[in-house]
């Protein structure tokens, strides 16, 4: 069976719907599985034992150049010469349900209009599934591959399963903890004076602050130019990144791609989440845990004046690392 997944970005929702490549390949040992993503989202997915292929797209040049899309449907045409079996698209929006459709195949798998923002792209779909929007969106993906596919994935085997990131950098050293400072978008940012508190309540032990811009490098700097136990990261590729946080004891950070990575890896994490739902973006294990802000989250519908991670105390996080970490 020849199977196409389209997931195009981010890149934490790339990462929890990796999960159920190992169980698509424990079912189907001979099938191929192909994965369509955006170019800047490649490396995440590279290394990976269980992709065959992994086809880059480019759909964010069109917003630069109306004309790239003429060279992004020429290359989907492309790849519907691999005649797949099936494509299901994981992304559930109207770019990728129209890739999906250039792409082809003898069945095209979405979710239903219900279980998504963008509902015209179910016209594309010779099949849905149906799921809550705001349901967990681990749970959602394997909703999918479970009717897709014929699967079994339970609650169990997510709990259970392998590590599924894989590096080919083996330069990074043991890391005690490391820090994401940054995100998509402000108000899902830990403020850096909370994270210097953090910091100090933690001063036993060694922390690494990763960056991936200018301005979270400078609340790196601001926090190793005001602690002794804080170093700065080196800008990482992607590649890097997923060893980096391989060899560490534990990860904290925001409702963000690289703080996934830690559940991608079975690497204990704290996640800090303000005005984004806890219940849905990430799943709960003994070692991937939650701190979540007072404020009452709408998944369908999201305060963008929500700032509530503010009040997010430092002793409450020191509490939990204290206890991931011993």
């Amino acid at each position: 069976m020849k199977i196409c997944i389209i997931k195009l970005s981010a890149l934490g929702d790339i990462i929890h719907t990796m999960l159920v490549l190992q169980y698509i390949k424990e079912k189907y040992p001979s099938s191929e599985i192909d994965w369509v993503v955006e170019e800047g989202f490649k490396s995440i997915l590279e290394n990976n034992p269980y992709i065959d292929n992994i086809l880059g797209i480019n759909l964010k040049s069109i917003k630069s150049k109306k004309s790239a899309i003429f060279s992004q449907i020429k290359l989907a045409r492309q790849y519907s010469k691999n005649n797949y079996d099936i494509v299901i698209d994981a992304q559930g929006l109207i770019k990728s349900s129209i890739v999906a459709k250039l792409i082809g195949a003898k069945t095209i798998v979405g979710f239903c209009k219900n279980s998504i923002r963008e509902t015209l792209a179910t016209f594309f779909y010779d099949k849905t599934v149906s799921i809550g929007y705001d349901k967990n969106v681990i749970d959602r993906n394997v909703k999918l591959f479970n009717e897709a596919l014929d699967l079994s994935i339970t609650k169990e085997d997510i709990l259970n399963k392998e590590s599924f990131l894989y590096s080919n950098d083996e330069s990074q050293s043991k890391v005690e903890i490391i820090f994401v400072v940054g995100a998509s978008k402000e108000n899902k940012i830990y403020p850096k004076e909370n994270f210097l508190e953090l910091v100090n309540e933690l001063s036993e032990y060694t922390i690494e602050v990763i960056w991936a811009s200018e301005s979270e490098k400078e609340v790196a700097e601001y926090l190793s130019q005001n602690a002794k136990n804080v170093d700065v990261c080196k800008k990482m590729s992607l590649d890097s990144l997923k060893n980096k946080i391989q060899n560490t004891s534990l990860v904290i950070g925001g409702d963000t791609g690289p703080t996934h990575m830690a559940w991608g890896l079975n690497i204990p994490s704290i996640t800090i989440f303000g005005n984004t739902p806890e219940y849905r973006n990430t799943y709960i294990t003994p070692k991937n845990v939650v701190i979540k802000s007072s404020s009452k989250v709408n998944a369908l519908k999201l305060d963008k004046n929500d700032f509530s991670i503010k009040e997010i105390q430092a002793k409450d996080i020191a509490e939990l690392a204290q206890k991931l970490l011993n």
